[in-house]
C-alpha cells in the first residue's frame, strides 16, 4: 500500500513537474504578415517592427492575461499567392490567435478568408482597399473578422479630389498602377470626382517597376491636366516625379499615402519636394507617447527615422489594440476577441490617437478623415503640408461617429 501511494505521489510530482512550466510558458501566439522583401518591403519591414516594439512593451509589463505575446512572422512577399499560404500556415499548423499586417490590398483579400473562416480576428495595419473590411459583411456572413487600423481608400480618394478641387484645379489626371491597390484607388477617385461633377481629362495606368512614366505624362499634358492624382507605391510615385522633372512639366503631384515611403524620398529625391498625401502619423514628438515611441523605435532598431511611419505607427497601435481586446474577453477564443474589438470598453492610447470606441459591428476602420492630415515631403522628410495641422499635432484627433 505504502509502495503504490510512493508511486503515485511520484507520478503525480512528474506529471505537475512537466504540466506547470507548460502552462506558465504557454505563450498567445500572434501572426504578423507582410512584404520584408520586395518593392513593398519598406513598408513591410516599418509595421513589424511597429510591431514588435509594442509585443517587447506589453511582455515586459506582464504580457496579456498573464502570459506573453508571441509574434510569428511571415513574409508574403507582397504576392497574392504566398500571403495566401502564409494564412493557411499560420491558422492551420501555427495555431495563431489572430493576426496583424497586410500592407498590400491584393494580398488581403487573397489571403483573410482563411482567417475568416476559421474566426480568428486579423487586423490589416496598411492595406487600404476599401473592399478589404466590406469583403464578409452581413447579410453574407453573420460575423465579420477583418479589422483595418489604416485610412482606407475612400477616405483618401475623397481628401486627394477635394484638396485638388480647394486649390482651384480645374483638369484632373489620375495615373494609377495596375495592382488591385491602384485600382480600386483610381476606381474610388473616379467616383468621388464624379459625384462633384468632376471629369478627369485623362486616366492612365501604370505597372510594378515601371521605370519610364514618359507616355502616361505626355498623354496627361497633351489633355492639359493642371494637376495629378496619382494611386501607387513609394518606387513608381517617385518615378512620375522625376518624369515631371525630365519633361520640364511642372504641375502639383497628390498622391496616395505611400508617397511617405522612403523609397519615394530616395528614388525622387528633390523631385518630390512638394508632393504632398494624406497621412495617418508624422514624425513628431508633440506628445509623450509619440515621443516614447520613436524614441524607442530609434533605439531598437538603431535608424534616425522610420522608413515608412505611417507603417510602424499602425502596426504599433494595432497590438495594443488587440491586447485591449483580448484582456477584455478573458480568452483569447477568436469570436471572443471579435466581439471585444467591436465594442472596447476602455480607452486605448495609440501614436495615431488615442482610440475611444474605434470598431463597432458595422464599422471595422479605426481611422476616419478627421484623424488624417496632409504630409509633405520636403528635403528628405514627410512634415506638415498645413500650417494648422502643424500648429495642431499635439491635439488628439478622435473618431467622428459617423464613418463608413
Amino acid at each position: 500500500m505504502r509502495s503504490s501511494l510512493t508511486a503515485l505521489a511520484a507520478a503525480l510530482a512528474c506529471a505537475t513537474a512537466f504540466a506547470a512550466p507548460a502552462l506558465a510558458a504557454d505563450p498567445i501566439k500572434i501572426g504578423v504578415t507582410g512584404p520584408y522583401t520586395g518593392g513593398s518591403s519598406s513598408m513591410g519591414v516599418s509595421m513589424r517592427d511597429g510591431v514588435r516594439l509594442a509585443a517587447e512593451e506589453i511582455n515586459k509589463n506582464g504580457g496579456v492575461l498573464g502570459r506573453q505575446l508571441q509574434l510569428v512572422e511571415r513574409d508574403d512577399e507582397g504576392k497574392n499567392e504566398v500571403g495566401a499560404q502564409v494564412a493557411q500556415e499560420l491558422v492551420n499548423k501555427e495555431k495563431v490567435v489572430a493576426t496583424l499586417g497586410f500592407i498590400n490590398t491584393g494580398v488581403a483579400l487573397a489571403a483573410q478568408r482563411f482567417y475568416q473562416e476559421a474566426e480568428i480576428p486579423v487586423i490589416n495595419n496598411v492595406a487600404t482597399g476599401t473592399i478589404i473590411t466590406n469583403q464578409f459583411n452581413p447579410p453574407d456572413y453573420d460575423n465579420n473578422y477583418v479589422f483595418r487600423t489604416s485610412a482606407y481608400d475612400v477616405l483618401q480618394a475623397g481628401m486627394m479630389a477635394d484638396e485638388a478641387i480647394a486649390q482651384g484645379y480645374k483638369k484632373i489626371a489620375i495615373l494609377a498602377d495596375s495592382t488591385n491597390y491602384g485600382q480600386l484607388g483610381r476606381e474610388d477617385l473616379e467616383k468621388y470626382l464624379k459625384a462633384k461633377g468632376v471629369k478627369p481629362v485623362a486616366v492612365e495606368k501604370f505597372n510594378i517597376k515601371d521605370v519610364d512614366m514618359t507616355a502616361q505624362l505626355l498623354k496627361s499634358q497633351a489633355a492639359g491636366a493642371d494637376v495629378i492624382l496619382a494611386y501607387g507605391i513609394g518606387p513608381e510615385l517617385a518615378q512620375i516625379a522625376n518624369g515631371m522633372a525630365k519633361l520640364g512639366w511642372k504641375v502639383p503631384m497628390i498622391t496616395s499615402w505611400p508617397a511617405s515611403m522612403q523609397s519615394f524620398i530616395d528614388i525622387a529625391g528633390t523631385n518630390g519636394n512638394g508632393v504632398i498625401m494624406p497621412q495617418t502619423f508624422i514624425e513628431d514628438k508633440t506628445l509623450p507617447k509619440r515621443k516614447s515611441f520613436l524614441d524607442g523605435y530609434y533605439a531598437t532598431f538603431k535608424v534616425n527615422k522610420i522608413p515608412t511611419p505611417v507603417a510602424g505607427a499602425q502596426g504599433y497601435d494595432s497590438v495594443y489594440l488587440l491586447a485591449a481586446a483580448i484582456k477584455q474577453a478573458g480568452s483569447t477564443s477568436g469570436p471572443k476577441v471579435r466581439a471585444a474589438l467591436e465594442d472596447l470598453n476602455s480607452k486605448v492610447e495609440g501614436v495615431v490617437t488615442t482610440y475611444d470606441k474605434p470598431f463597432t459591428p458595422k464599422d471595422h476602420n479605426a481611422i476616419s478623415r478627421n484623424m488624417v492630415v496632409f504630409g509633405k515631403v520636403q528635403d528628405g522628410k514627410i512634415v506638415y503640408a498645413k500650417d494648422e495641422d502643424a500648429k495642431n499635432a499635439g491635439v488628439v484627433r478622435v473618431k467622428e461617429k459617423a464613418s463608413n
